[in-house]
Protein backbone atom coordinates (compact mmCIF):
# COMPACT_ATOMS: atom_id res chain seq x y z
CA UNK A 1 0.00 0.00 0.00
CA UNK A 2 2.56 2.34 0.26
CA UNK A 3 3.48 2.47 -3.28
CA UNK A 4 0.06 3.36 -3.92
CA UNK A 5 0.13 6.01 -1.27
CA UNK A 6 3.07 7.48 -2.69
CA UNK A 7 3.45 6.83 -5.94
CA UNK A 8 3.67 10.66 -7.48
CA UNK A 9 6.29 11.18 -5.28
CA UNK A 10 8.43 7.92 -5.94
CA UNK A 11 7.79 7.96 -9.54
CA UNK A 12 9.27 11.51 -9.67
CA UNK A 13 12.34 10.50 -7.83
CA UNK A 14 13.10 7.57 -9.45
CA UNK A 15 12.81 9.23 -13.74
CA UNK A 16 14.47 12.35 -12.37
CA UNK A 17 15.38 13.22 -16.17
CA UNK A 18 16.28 16.95 -15.24
CA UNK A 19 15.94 19.00 -12.70
CA UNK A 20 13.23 21.80 -13.68
CA UNK A 21 10.85 18.47 -14.67
CA UNK A 22 11.27 17.23 -11.10
CA UNK A 23 10.62 21.08 -10.03
CA UNK A 24 7.20 21.01 -12.39
CA UNK A 25 6.05 17.57 -10.84
CA UNK A 26 6.20 18.55 -7.12
CA UNK A 27 4.62 21.84 -7.49
CA UNK A 28 1.28 20.35 -8.63
CA UNK A 29 0.61 16.72 -8.46
CA UNK A 30 2.42 16.43 -4.39
CA UNK A 31 0.38 17.58 -1.97
CA UNK A 32 3.12 19.44 0.02
CA UNK A 33 3.09 23.32 -0.19
CA UNK A 34 0.73 24.40 2.16
CA UNK A 35 0.82 28.29 0.72
CA UNK A 36 -0.95 27.61 -2.66
CA UNK A 37 -3.97 27.13 -0.62
CA UNK A 38 -4.58 29.84 1.94
CA UNK A 39 -7.07 29.34 4.44
CA UNK A 40 -9.78 32.25 5.03
CA UNK A 41 -9.60 35.38 3.15
CA UNK A 42 -12.90 36.77 1.78
CA UNK A 43 -13.59 34.49 -1.50
CA UNK A 44 -12.74 31.79 0.99
CA UNK A 45 -15.06 32.70 4.11
CA UNK A 46 -17.92 33.43 1.19
CA UNK A 47 -17.78 30.06 -0.03
CA UNK A 48 -18.01 28.79 3.79
CA UNK A 49 -21.39 30.35 3.60
CA UNK A 50 -22.38 28.93 0.37
CA UNK A 51 -21.45 25.85 0.94
CA UNK A 52 -23.29 26.14 4.37
CA UNK A 53 -26.75 26.86 3.12
CA UNK A 54 -26.26 24.53 0.54
CA UNK A 55 -25.40 21.86 3.14
CA UNK A 56 -28.41 23.01 4.80
CA UNK A 57 -30.96 22.82 2.28
CA UNK A 58 -29.65 18.72 1.41
CA UNK A 59 -28.18 16.78 4.07
CA UNK A 60 -29.93 18.99 6.69
CA UNK A 61 -33.09 18.02 5.24
CA UNK A 62 -32.08 14.37 5.18
CA UNK A 63 -31.58 14.09 8.60
CA UNK A 64 -35.18 15.87 8.88
CA UNK A 65 -36.72 13.13 7.55
CA UNK A 66 -37.92 12.01 10.72
CA UNK A 67 -40.70 14.17 10.46
CA UNK A 68 -41.90 12.80 7.17
CA UNK A 69 -41.68 9.51 8.15
CA UNK A 70 -44.35 9.73 11.48
CA UNK A 71 -46.63 12.59 9.69
CA UNK A 72 -46.78 9.62 6.89
CA UNK A 73 -47.66 6.84 8.98
CA UNK A 74 -49.53 8.24 11.44
CA UNK A 75 -51.64 10.58 9.14
CA UNK A 76 -50.91 11.54 5.41
CA UNK A 77 -50.26 7.57 3.91
CA UNK A 78 -52.14 6.11 6.97
CA UNK A 79 -54.06 2.60 6.13
CA UNK A 80 -52.13 2.78 2.44
CA UNK A 81 -48.50 2.36 3.25
CA UNK A 82 -46.36 0.70 5.74
CA UNK A 83 -43.77 2.36 7.78
CA UNK A 84 -41.26 0.36 5.71
CA UNK A 85 -43.16 1.28 2.74
CA UNK A 86 -42.56 5.31 3.78
CA UNK A 87 -38.89 4.88 5.04
CA UNK A 88 -38.16 3.75 0.84
CA UNK A 89 -39.38 7.67 0.32
CA UNK A 90 -36.78 8.64 2.59
CA UNK A 91 -34.04 5.81 1.43
CA UNK A 92 -34.23 6.34 -2.22
CA UNK A 93 -33.57 9.95 -1.65
CA UNK A 94 -30.53 9.60 0.87
CA UNK A 95 -29.26 7.06 -1.38
CA UNK A 96 -29.33 9.53 -4.60
CA UNK A 97 -27.78 11.98 -2.58
CA UNK A 98 -24.74 9.46 -1.64
CA UNK A 99 -24.76 7.57 -5.62
CA UNK A 100 -24.53 10.67 -6.82
CA UNK A 101 -21.59 12.00 -5.39
CA UNK A 102 -19.17 9.73 -8.20
CA UNK A 103 -20.74 11.38 -10.95
CA UNK A 104 -21.07 14.71 -9.19
CA UNK A 105 -17.76 14.57 -8.02
CA UNK A 106 -16.04 13.72 -11.56
CA UNK A 107 -18.02 16.65 -12.83
CA UNK A 108 -16.96 18.73 -10.10
CA UNK A 109 -13.10 17.67 -10.56
CA UNK A 110 -13.38 18.68 -14.09
CA UNK A 111 -14.33 22.26 -13.66
CA UNK A 112 -18.38 22.34 -14.04
CA UNK A 113 -19.54 23.39 -10.46
CA UNK A 114 -21.58 26.24 -11.28
CA UNK A 115 -23.13 24.75 -13.73
CA UNK A 116 -24.50 21.38 -12.17
CA UNK A 117 -25.09 23.59 -9.16
CA UNK A 118 -27.28 25.82 -10.70
CA UNK A 119 -29.18 23.35 -12.37
CA UNK A 120 -29.66 21.13 -9.37
CA UNK A 121 -31.01 24.23 -7.73
CA UNK A 122 -33.31 24.33 -9.71
CA UNK A 123 -34.52 20.80 -9.87
CA UNK A 124 -34.46 21.47 -5.86
CA UNK A 125 -37.24 24.47 -6.01
CA UNK A 126 -39.34 22.60 -8.56
CA UNK A 127 -39.23 19.31 -7.31
CA UNK A 128 -40.43 20.60 -3.67
CA UNK A 129 -43.18 22.34 -5.51
CA UNK A 130 -44.46 19.15 -7.15
CA UNK A 131 -44.37 17.64 -3.61
CA UNK A 132 -46.43 20.20 -2.40
CA UNK A 133 -49.41 18.91 -5.33
CA UNK A 134 -49.35 15.42 -4.07
CA UNK A 135 -52.95 14.07 -3.24
CA UNK A 136 -53.05 12.24 0.56
CA UNK A 137 -53.10 8.30 -0.11
CA UNK A 138 -51.24 8.61 -3.45
CA UNK A 139 -47.66 6.94 -2.24
CA UNK A 140 -46.63 6.83 -5.80
CA UNK A 141 -46.95 10.69 -6.72
CA UNK A 142 -44.90 11.38 -3.07
CA UNK A 143 -41.96 8.92 -3.61
CA UNK A 144 -41.40 10.22 -7.41
CA UNK A 145 -41.49 14.10 -6.24
CA UNK A 146 -39.77 13.46 -2.77
CA UNK A 147 -37.79 10.22 -3.39
CA UNK A 148 -36.65 10.44 -6.50
CA UNK A 149 -36.80 14.16 -7.89
CA UNK A 150 -35.67 15.87 -4.53
CA UNK A 151 -32.99 13.08 -3.81
CA UNK A 152 -31.53 13.76 -7.70
CA UNK A 153 -31.32 17.48 -6.56
CA UNK A 154 -29.83 16.90 -3.24
CA UNK A 155 -27.08 14.61 -4.92
CA UNK A 156 -25.93 16.75 -7.25
CA UNK A 157 -25.82 19.49 -4.97
CA UNK A 158 -24.20 17.67 -2.01
CA UNK A 159 -20.62 16.65 -3.07
CA UNK A 160 -19.48 19.45 -4.88
CA UNK A 161 -20.50 21.94 -2.64
CA UNK A 162 -18.95 19.66 0.18
CA UNK A 163 -15.62 19.08 -2.23
CA UNK A 164 -15.55 23.37 -2.35
CA UNK A 165 -15.65 23.52 1.22
CA UNK A 166 -13.23 21.28 1.49
CA UNK A 167 -11.23 23.87 0.10
CA UNK A 168 -12.24 26.08 2.59
CA UNK A 169 -14.36 24.85 5.71
CA UNK A 170 -18.42 24.06 5.92
CA UNK A 171 -21.22 22.52 8.25
CA UNK A 172 -24.85 22.88 8.62
CA UNK A 173 -27.66 23.66 10.93
CA UNK A 174 -30.42 22.06 8.86
CA UNK A 175 -31.33 19.56 10.75
CA UNK A 176 -32.08 21.97 13.95
CA UNK A 177 -34.27 24.46 11.71
CA UNK A 178 -36.19 21.99 9.22
CA UNK A 179 -38.11 19.85 12.35
CA UNK A 180 -39.07 22.51 14.04
CA UNK A 181 -41.06 24.10 10.69
CA UNK A 182 -41.68 21.24 9.39
CA UNK A 183 -44.42 20.08 12.44
CA UNK A 184 -44.92 23.39 13.67
CA UNK A 185 -46.44 23.74 9.90
CA UNK A 186 -47.81 20.47 9.31
CA UNK A 187 -49.45 20.19 12.60
CA UNK A 188 -51.02 23.86 12.21
CA UNK A 189 -53.09 25.81 10.33
CA UNK A 190 -50.63 25.92 7.14
CA UNK A 191 -50.98 22.35 6.75
CA UNK A 192 -48.64 19.58 4.71
CA UNK A 193 -48.96 21.68 1.36
CA UNK A 194 -47.92 24.99 2.35
CA UNK A 195 -45.38 23.45 4.99
CA UNK A 196 -43.60 22.15 1.85
CA UNK A 197 -44.43 24.91 0.00
CA UNK A 198 -42.38 26.44 2.54
CA UNK A 199 -39.60 24.54 2.63
CA UNK A 200 -39.39 24.87 -1.19
CA UNK A 201 -39.32 29.24 -0.87
CA UNK A 202 -36.91 28.65 1.42
CA UNK A 203 -34.43 26.75 -0.59
CA UNK A 204 -34.98 28.80 -3.57
CA UNK A 205 -33.46 31.74 -1.24
CA UNK A 206 -30.85 30.31 0.28
CA UNK A 207 -29.80 27.96 -2.96
CA UNK A 208 -29.84 31.66 -4.95
CA UNK A 209 -27.57 33.28 -2.20
CA UNK A 210 -25.28 30.12 -1.89
CA UNK A 211 -25.17 30.08 -5.99
CA UNK A 212 -24.00 33.66 -5.81
CA UNK A 213 -21.32 33.57 -3.20
CA UNK A 214 -19.45 30.39 -3.64
CA UNK A 215 -16.12 30.32 -6.06
CA UNK A 216 -13.75 27.48 -6.67
CA UNK A 217 -10.37 27.89 -5.64
CA UNK A 218 -8.94 25.63 -8.02
CA UNK A 219 -9.48 25.18 -11.89
CA UNK A 220 -10.73 21.95 -13.82
CA UNK A 221 -8.59 19.29 -13.69
CA UNK A 222 -8.20 19.83 -18.11
CA UNK A 223 -6.98 23.24 -17.29
CA UNK A 224 -4.72 22.17 -14.29
CA UNK A 225 -0.86 22.27 -15.04
CA UNK A 226 -0.24 18.74 -13.74
CA UNK A 227 0.18 14.95 -15.40
CA UNK A 228 -2.16 13.48 -12.53
CA UNK A 229 -4.68 11.52 -13.62
CA UNK A 230 -7.22 10.14 -11.31
CA UNK A 231 -7.28 6.10 -11.33
CA UNK A 232 -10.28 3.92 -10.45
CA UNK A 233 -8.86 0.73 -10.15
CA UNK A 234 -5.80 2.48 -7.68
CA UNK A 235 -9.09 3.47 -5.39
CA UNK A 236 -10.66 -0.25 -5.30
CA UNK A 237 -7.43 -1.60 -4.41
CA UNK A 238 -6.46 0.67 -1.56
CA UNK A 239 -7.01 -2.24 1.13
CA UNK A 240 -7.41 0.35 4.04
CA UNK A 241 -9.49 3.02 2.10
CA UNK A 242 -12.07 0.11 1.01
CA UNK A 243 -12.23 -1.26 4.39
CA UNK A 244 -12.94 2.15 5.65
CA UNK A 245 -15.92 2.32 3.28
CA UNK A 246 -17.12 -0.57 3.98
CA UNK A 247 -16.77 0.15 7.25
CA UNK A 248 -19.14 3.23 5.89
CA UNK A 249 -21.46 1.18 4.80
CA UNK A 250 -21.89 -0.36 8.18
CA UNK A 251 -22.12 1.94 10.10
CA UNK A 252 -24.98 3.87 7.66
CA UNK A 253 -26.82 0.59 7.39
CA UNK A 254 -27.77 0.81 11.31
CA UNK A 255 -27.47 5.06 12.20
CA UNK A 256 -30.19 6.54 10.88
CA UNK A 257 -32.54 4.60 11.78
CA UNK A 258 -33.14 6.60 14.62
CA UNK A 259 -33.37 9.79 12.42
CA UNK A 260 -35.95 8.38 10.68
CA UNK A 261 -38.06 6.42 13.44
CA UNK A 262 -37.65 8.73 17.08
CA UNK A 263 -40.16 10.89 16.51
CA UNK A 264 -42.80 8.02 15.43
CA UNK A 265 -41.45 6.05 18.16
CA UNK A 266 -42.28 9.02 20.35
CA UNK A 267 -45.55 9.51 19.51
CA UNK A 268 -46.47 5.54 19.81
CA UNK A 269 -45.44 5.57 23.33
CA UNK A 270 -47.17 8.48 24.07
CA UNK A 271 -44.75 11.00 24.77
CA UNK A 272 -46.10 14.51 25.26
CA UNK A 273 -46.11 15.88 21.23
CA UNK A 274 -44.65 19.27 22.88
CA UNK A 275 -41.36 16.79 22.82
CA UNK A 276 -42.10 13.82 20.13
CA UNK A 277 -42.07 17.35 17.88
CA UNK A 278 -38.73 18.31 19.43
CA UNK A 279 -36.67 15.27 19.19
CA UNK A 280 -35.44 15.47 15.88
CA UNK A 281 -33.99 18.81 16.50
CA UNK A 282 -32.47 17.79 19.39
CA UNK A 283 -30.63 15.18 18.15
CA UNK A 284 -29.49 17.47 15.40
CA UNK A 285 -28.66 19.97 17.79
CA UNK A 286 -26.52 17.48 19.94
CA UNK A 287 -24.74 16.15 16.57
CA UNK A 288 -23.20 19.54 15.77
CA UNK A 289 -21.56 19.28 19.41
CA UNK A 290 -20.71 15.79 18.60
CA UNK A 291 -18.90 17.35 15.05
CA UNK A 292 -16.69 19.76 16.95
CA UNK A 293 -15.05 18.95 20.67
CA UNK A 294 -13.23 15.60 19.10
CA UNK A 295 -11.58 18.57 16.86
CA UNK A 296 -10.76 20.05 19.89
CA UNK A 297 -9.82 17.13 21.91
CA UNK A 298 -7.27 16.72 19.39
CA UNK A 299 -5.69 19.90 19.00
CA UNK A 300 -4.78 19.22 22.47
CA UNK A 301 -3.88 15.32 22.05
CA UNK A 302 -1.56 16.25 18.96
CA UNK A 303 -1.23 18.87 15.71
CA UNK A 304 -2.65 17.57 12.89
CA UNK A 305 0.67 16.38 10.52
CA UNK A 306 0.26 17.32 7.08
CA UNK A 307 3.16 15.53 5.53
CA UNK A 308 1.24 12.75 4.27
CA UNK A 309 -1.78 14.43 2.99
CA UNK A 310 -3.18 17.61 1.01
CA UNK A 311 -2.61 20.49 3.47
CA UNK A 312 -5.43 22.37 2.25
CA UNK A 313 -8.37 19.51 4.45
CA UNK A 314 -6.22 20.88 7.63
CA UNK A 315 -9.43 22.02 9.26
CA UNK A 316 -11.96 19.61 7.56
CA UNK A 317 -9.78 16.78 8.72
CA UNK A 318 -9.64 17.53 12.01
CA UNK A 319 -12.12 14.90 12.97
CA UNK A 320 -11.01 12.25 10.55
CA UNK A 321 -10.91 8.23 12.40
CA UNK A 322 -9.00 7.28 9.41
CA UNK A 323 -6.24 9.97 9.12
CA UNK A 324 -3.31 7.60 8.76
CA UNK A 325 -0.86 10.74 10.61
CA UNK A 326 -3.09 12.05 12.83
CA UNK A 327 -3.26 11.35 16.73
CA UNK A 328 -7.09 11.77 17.26
CA UNK A 329 -8.36 8.48 15.46
CA UNK A 330 -9.20 7.07 19.48
CA UNK A 331 -11.73 9.16 19.85
CA UNK A 332 -13.82 8.77 16.47
CA UNK A 333 -14.13 4.94 16.73
CA UNK A 334 -15.19 4.98 20.47
CA UNK A 335 -17.89 7.41 19.52
CA UNK A 336 -19.01 5.26 16.36
CA UNK A 337 -19.20 2.15 18.79
CA UNK A 338 -21.24 4.56 21.55
CA UNK A 339 -23.37 5.35 18.72
CA UNK A 340 -23.83 1.51 18.44
CA UNK A 341 -24.48 0.87 22.01
CA UNK A 342 -26.36 3.79 22.08
CA UNK A 343 -29.44 2.49 20.36
CA UNK A 344 -29.62 -0.33 22.58
CA UNK A 345 -30.93 2.60 24.80
CA UNK A 346 -33.90 2.94 22.92
CA UNK A 347 -35.85 0.20 24.61
CA UNK A 348 -35.80 2.41 27.74
CA UNK A 349 -36.73 6.01 26.34
CA UNK A 350 -40.39 6.22 26.86
CA UNK A 351 -40.89 8.78 28.79
CA UNK A 352 -39.88 12.85 28.39
CA UNK A 353 -37.09 13.06 29.94
CA UNK A 354 -35.87 9.83 28.89
CA UNK A 355 -36.24 10.27 25.43
CA UNK A 356 -34.96 14.21 25.70
CA UNK A 357 -31.30 12.40 26.80
CA UNK A 358 -31.61 9.36 24.52
CA UNK A 359 -31.35 12.27 21.49
CA UNK A 360 -28.66 14.06 23.08
CA UNK A 361 -26.70 11.23 23.52
CA UNK A 362 -27.13 9.67 20.50
CA UNK A 363 -26.85 13.20 18.48
CA UNK A 364 -23.53 14.23 19.98
CA UNK A 365 -21.86 10.87 19.63
CA UNK A 366 -22.98 9.67 16.01
CA UNK A 367 -22.64 13.48 14.76
CA UNK A 368 -18.72 12.36 15.47
CA UNK A 369 -19.08 10.02 12.44
CA UNK A 370 -22.05 11.45 10.26
CA UNK A 371 -19.70 14.50 9.32
CA UNK A 372 -16.38 11.89 8.45
CA UNK A 373 -17.53 9.93 5.49
CA UNK A 374 -16.68 12.39 2.79
CA UNK A 375 -13.85 14.16 4.21
CA UNK A 376 -12.26 10.47 5.62
CA UNK A 377 -12.21 9.54 1.99
CA UNK A 378 -10.18 12.77 0.89
CA UNK A 379 -8.01 11.75 3.23
CA UNK A 380 -6.53 9.17 1.35
CA UNK A 381 -6.19 11.09 -2.02
CA UNK A 382 -2.81 11.38 -3.05
CA UNK A 383 -3.54 14.45 -5.18
CA UNK A 384 -5.93 17.11 -5.32
CA UNK A 385 -7.27 16.05 -8.49
CA UNK A 386 -8.56 12.59 -6.83
CA UNK A 387 -10.31 14.54 -4.22
CA UNK A 388 -13.86 14.11 -6.01
CA UNK A 389 -12.99 10.63 -7.00
CA UNK A 390 -12.32 9.57 -3.75
CA UNK A 391 -15.28 10.97 -2.21
CA UNK A 392 -17.62 9.36 -5.03
CA UNK A 393 -16.52 6.15 -4.77
CA UNK A 394 -17.10 5.99 -1.20
CA UNK A 395 -20.23 7.74 -0.68
CA UNK A 396 -21.47 5.55 -3.66
CA UNK A 397 -20.82 2.53 -1.66
CA UNK A 398 -22.21 3.81 1.58
CA UNK A 399 -25.40 4.87 -0.72
CA UNK A 400 -26.62 1.49 -1.00
CA UNK A 401 -26.35 1.16 3.01
CA UNK A 402 -28.61 4.09 2.91
CA UNK A 403 -31.27 2.83 0.30
CA UNK A 404 -31.70 -0.35 2.29
CA UNK A 405 -30.84 0.10 5.98
CA UNK A 406 -34.30 2.15 6.93
CA UNK A 407 -36.54 -0.15 4.89
CA UNK A 408 -35.01 -3.28 6.39
CA UNK A 409 -35.27 -1.26 9.84
CA UNK A 410 -39.27 -0.82 8.51
CA UNK A 411 -40.09 -4.50 7.95
CA UNK A 412 -38.58 -5.42 10.86
CA UNK A 413 -40.81 -3.18 12.83
CA UNK A 414 -43.73 -5.65 11.67
CA UNK A 415 -47.08 -2.47 12.20
CA UNK A 416 -49.57 -1.65 13.59
CA UNK A 417 -47.92 -3.94 16.36
CA UNK A 418 -44.72 -2.07 16.24
CA UNK A 419 -42.25 -4.40 17.39
CA UNK A 420 -39.46 -2.10 18.29
CA UNK A 421 -37.03 -4.70 19.29
CA UNK A 422 -36.41 -5.92 16.13
CA UNK A 423 -35.35 -3.16 14.00
CA UNK A 424 -33.23 -1.49 17.63
CA UNK A 425 -31.03 -4.67 17.65
CA UNK A 426 -30.26 -4.68 13.90
CA UNK A 427 -29.34 -1.31 13.80
CA UNK A 428 -27.67 -1.72 16.75
CA UNK A 429 -25.65 -5.02 15.30
CA UNK A 430 -24.64 -3.52 12.46
CA UNK A 431 -23.65 0.02 13.69
CA UNK A 432 -20.86 -2.04 15.94
CA UNK A 433 -19.71 -4.03 13.26
CA UNK A 434 -19.35 -0.75 11.20
CA UNK A 435 -16.95 0.39 14.25
CA UNK A 436 -15.06 -2.78 14.02
CA UNK A 437 -13.99 -2.63 10.42
CA UNK A 438 -13.08 0.80 10.91
CA UNK A 439 -10.84 -0.07 13.26
CA UNK A 440 -9.31 -2.43 11.03
CA UNK A 441 -8.54 0.25 8.28
CA UNK A 442 -6.87 2.07 10.79
CA UNK A 443 -4.49 -1.19 11.81
CA UNK A 444 -3.54 -1.89 8.71
CA UNK A 445 -3.10 2.11 7.60
CA UNK A 446 -0.95 2.45 10.33
CA UNK A 447 0.99 -1.33 9.59
CA UNK A 448 1.37 0.16 6.09
CA UNK A 449 3.31 3.30 7.50
CA UNK A 450 5.12 1.28 9.98
CA UNK A 451 3.78 4.27 13.02
CA UNK A 452 1.32 3.70 15.93
CA UNK A 453 0.78 7.56 16.06
CA UNK A 454 -2.21 7.49 14.83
Amino acid sequence: MEKVEFEPTASTQAVDPDEKEVESQEVHPVPSAAPAFPEGGLAGWLTVIGGSLVLFCTFGAVQSFGVYQDYYTRIYLAGTSTPSQVSWIGSVQVFLLFALSLPAGKLFDEGYFHPIMISASILYVVSFFMLSLAHSHEYYQIILSQGVAVGLAYGILFIPALSISSHYFGSSLGGVIYPIMLNQMFNGKAGFVWGVRAVALLGLFLLTIANLLMRTRLPGRKHRKTTFTPSIRRVITDVPFMLCAIGGFLVFWGLFFPFFYLQLYANVHGVSPNIAHYTISIMNGASLFGRTIPNFLSDVWGVFNGAFFLPQFRCCLSAIVLTPSSRHRPVIIPMTAISGCLIFAMFGATSNGALIAFAIFYGFFSGGFISLIAPCAASFSVDVGEVGTRIGVACFIVGFALLTGNPISGALLKSPHYEWQNPILFSSITVLAGSATLLLSRQLAAKARGTQKL
